[in-house]
């Protein structure tokens, strides 16, 4: 339970789990699906800029009230705003929002239910996990009216196979939640009922790590995707050597060493 009591913004619940340092944002426009219009994403950023400054923060879990995850942005909303220089500002806007979710030490999981349509599709695959409801449905949906998808794709193709990632993209269609789990866009799949209890045995398999350790890899981690071999062995092994030098990872050597379970401070 929380020790706190949840903070409300016309848009965003935040609640933050002190006792584990885990946070909860629900997204909370459920009469829109959770759209992300301008005022969701400046809430998103104002919450994940106070958790990028909080170390005792453990994990994120992102989730969206009412029926749906979240319906991306409002085509309404942009229909009556024909304007570039508008447009650009909102798509600079989501995208600062959705690298904030790479660039924060600890992870971020996705608590999915309902439709994730074009930007909430791109929300999901830009969290670092994601655990799903049976009856979640996903799409880059924008095609449908117009607009091919192209800030969802950005983290997409980096989930899914490339192919069925054109297709979601250039078809608009919808894939059931069991087809995002086969192509990596989702780590698990369970009941409504069972969602949240998914979502805590996630929680609290990455809360008993070292804080330190996650924060190194989740970087490293997305840093080295993005290079080529042997720049990535690089990294990756400086990553590991600094990591070593924690006292965290130096506890743990002592107990393999030891037979025994490691007892780390954070």
């Amino acid at each position: 339970m929380s020790s706190t009591s949840p903070e409300a913004t016309s848009a965003l619940l935040h609640q933050q789990r002190d006792a584990r340092g885990v946070a909860t944002l629900t997204l909370n426009d459920p009469a829109r699906f959770n759209a992300l219009g301008s005022e969701m994403l400046a809430a998103l950023q104002e919450a994940l800029n106070m958790l990028a400054g909080d170390e005792t923060v453990r994990v994120v879990v992102l989730a969206g009230s009412g029926k749906a995850f979240c319906a991306g942005h409002n085509l309404k909303d942009m229909a009556a705003h024909p304007d570039l220089a508008w447009y650009q500002q909102l798509f600079a806007q989501c995208s600062r929002m959705m690298l904030s979710l790479q660039k924060l030490e600890v992870p971020v999981i996705a608590r999915v239910h309902g439709m994730a349509t074009a930007a909430g599709c791109q929300l999901v695959a830009q969290c670092d996990l994601a655990v799903a409801a049976e009856g979640a449905t996903f799409a880059t949906s924008g095609i449908h009216y117009g607009l091919f998808c192209a800030t969802p794709s950005v983290p997409l193709v980096r989930n899914v196979p490339a192919k069925r990632a054109m297709e979601m993209l250039l078809t608009g269609d919808f894939i059931d939640a069991r087809t995002a789990l086969a192509e990596g866009l989702v780590n698990r799949v369970v009941s409504l009922d069972a969602l949240d209890a998914e979502v805590e045995r996630l929680v609290q398999a990455i809360v008993e790590k070292p804080r330190a350790a996650v924060a190194m890899g989740k970087a490293l981690v997305y840093r080295q995707r993005e290079l080529g071999l042997e720049a990535a062995y690089q990294i990756a092994g400086q990553t590991m050597a600094v990591n070593m030098m924690d006292e965290a990872a130096q506890e743990g050597a002592r107990a393999f060493a030891e037979k025994r379970k490691p007892n780390w401070k954070t």
